[in-house]
């Protein structure tokens, strides 16, 4: 979460779409994504679900629409197409359901005879889309990788990044719908490569491929798309590692905030001292003038300025008791997000030099604290998120190994980071190996249901009351425990410290919902053992617990809210071993 322009959209919709739902029809124009048409998909998934009795072999449906490798249900390896259409043959557009609609038609394509071509015009329905059924069977627990050709004309400005151009798949899981895609697709351009990464719960129920416009007028083309397992399903260790768990602390827990690196002496001071607090979490982040970057030599400037922010108020940190993590909110190559500040994405994983200057940087940051009694832990990157991997470049996997590896050679002592993409939540450490690195932590952000924690963040739907049905689905603190199952059993699996490293509800939650929903989340992080620091404080008010539920209220509370009593009583139990 970032500085005063965090938003519902950042959080939930920019991660993985809006919990709601596809149009009732299977196929066709929508004004919107807000009804379920979970009916349909399953009659599709029975379909599929027949083919799959069949042997390992290539199916081809009308339209060239599909190939998939069966195999008796074999779990998904890398290499295996899940799907892929080039939008040849006569009946694509029935294959699609496209027949009757108008604003869909085949065109010329990328290098081939035919592509699938959608338009919208002004003062039509909000929303134009055809989508097909994937074979969740074949996905389930795996990272895909989705590709298509795209070329657009004259698509309008979107209103939020994640209208637009839509390459697009919709995931329906127990804990509501996933969007993975591809944001801020618009304008006019030739044939481009589009691609993004997701990783498929393994519980998930359905899955299918969206194409189309959303909130824009214009044309757009698409062609030449395949989805292929990028990894498989997590291979769990058939006996768990015995031995002391690394933890990189004296501490019992660590329980603290984050905050933003513009913190006043006073304000750690009531945190640290006041509060208790025995850990907080410092951004290094970008945003405003600082977001438009572009040379390696401005970035070095940024960085030391930031740092140098960090090195005064060490003392002030060791003083009172408190750990910090260093958290590098705004890596060179990252691109800015909605809420402004510049994320860890885009340029990272398609440019070589800049995925080498971020292990140059940790390893710098490393040797000028390595001697450091007040560093916990160097957190490598804030929530990434690795649409496209280009040519030469390394995943998540392998650059986060290369920063590791880079910063243990430089300092023996203090831990190791790590989130999992995309965006650190729960659902995705299911696809992150463990580090071939000693003294390692790793950390997830909690932030589900996004239409509950985020609720009125820049508009959207308010009033919605935790526990409670939240988007068609009852949340309370056994789903929350369901949904952070997957870091149970990884944490199990591999023996490892988890850190729960930012977790919120926005505080005009209705009638004290915000502290019932934080209550129920930290009391299963100190079941499970977890170091955890809440988001955030004096940041910005939204997320503040010294302000009230009441929205329009700007000033801090002239009470003490529940939800900083309740912080401030989990902090009441903190060691201090810096003392």
């Amino acid at each position: 979460m970032r500085l005063h322009t965090d938003s519902l959209q950042s959080r939930a919709l920019e991660r993985n779409k809006k919990e709601s739902a596809l149009p009732n029809a299977a196929m066709g124009i929508s004004s919107g994504w807000k009804k379920r048409h979970e009916c349909t998909i399953r009659q599709h998934m029975k379909c599929i679900a027949k083919s799959a009795l069949w042997e390992k072999q290539a199916i081809g449906l009308a339209g060239g629409l599909l190939v998939i490798a069966f195999s008796g249900f074999a779990q998904p390896k890398p290499g295996d197409v899940v799907f892929q259409t080039g939008f040849e043959g006569a009946d694509t557009l029935r294959t699609w359901g496209a027949e009757q609609i108008q604003n869909v038609r085949l065109a010329p394509g990328f290098q081939s005879a035919q592509s699938l071509r959608v338009e919208k015009q002004a003062n039509t329905a909000a929303t134009v889309s055809v989508h097909v059924p994937l074979p969740i069977d074949q996905m389930r627990g795996a990272r895909l990788t989705c590709r298509a050709m795209v070329s657009a004309d004259g698509v309008t400005p979107p209103p939020q990044p994640w209208n637009g151009i839509k390459f697009m798949l919709h995931v329906n899981t127990p804990s509501g719908a996933l969007w993975p895609q591809q944001n801020n697709l618009s304008g006019t351009f030739d044939w481009k490569r589009v691609q993004f990464k997701t990783v498929i719960p393994a519980d998930a129920t359905s899955a299918e491929l969206v194409l189309g416009l959303e909130a824009v007028n214009g044309r757009a083309q698409f062609d030449d798309i395949k989805i292929t397992v990028a990894h498989g399903p997590r291979m769990r260790p058939a006996t768990p590692p015995a031995g002391p768990v690394f933890t990189g602390h004296a501490e019992p827990r660590l329980r603290g905030a984050m905050i933003s690196p513009d913190i006043t002496p006073e304000s750690l001071r009531v945190l640290g001292l006041e509060w208790n607090a025995n850990l907080i979490r410092w951004q290094l982040i970008r945003y405003g003038p600082s977001a438009q970057i572009k040379t390696a030599a401005d970035y070095d400037a940024w960085l030391e300025g930031a740092l140098s922010k960090l090195d005064a108020a060490l003392p002030l940190c060791e003083k009172y008791g408190v750990r910090v993590v260093l958290d590098l909110h705004s890596p060179f190559g990252g691109t800015p997000t909605v809420s402004g500040y510049v994320g860890t994405d885009t340029g990272l994983f398609t440019n070589r030099a800049a995925q080498d200057k971020f292990v140059a940087d940790w390893e710098r940051m490393a040797r000028r604290y390595c001697d450091s009694p007040v560093i916990w832990g160097y957190d490598l990157a804030n929530e990434p998120v690795e649409e496209e991997v280009a040519e030469g470049c390394d995943d998540w996997q392998a650059l986060a190994t290369r920063a590791a590896r880079a910063v243990r050679a430089a300092d023996k002592r203090h831990a190791i980071i790590v989130e999992p993409t995309p965006w650190g939540g729960p659902e995705a450490l299911e696809s992150l190996e463990p580090l071939p690195v000693p003294g390692v932590v790793y950390s997830v952000h909690m932030y589900l249901p996004h239409q509950f924690t985020h609720q009125g963040v820049q508009g959207g739907e308010t009033g919605i009351a935790y526990p409670g049905m939240i988007g068609g689905r009852l949340w309370d603190k056994a789903a929350l425990r369901r949904a952070l199952q997957p870091v149970r059993d990884w944490q199990r699996d591999y023996g490892v410290q988890i850190y729960l490293g930012e977790f919120s509800a926005i505080r005009w939650a209705p009638n004290d919902s915000a502290h019932r929903y934080l209550k129920d989340c930290i009391e299963l992080f100190e079941e499970f053992g977890w170091d955890w620091s809440y988001h955030a404080f004096r940041e910005w008010s939204g997320w503040s617990v010294e302000h009230s539920e009441d929205k329009g209220d700007a000033g801090p509370s002239k009470t003490q809210t529940s939800r900083e009593k309740l912080l401030r009583e989990w902090y009441g139990k903190n060691v201090k071993a810096l003392k």
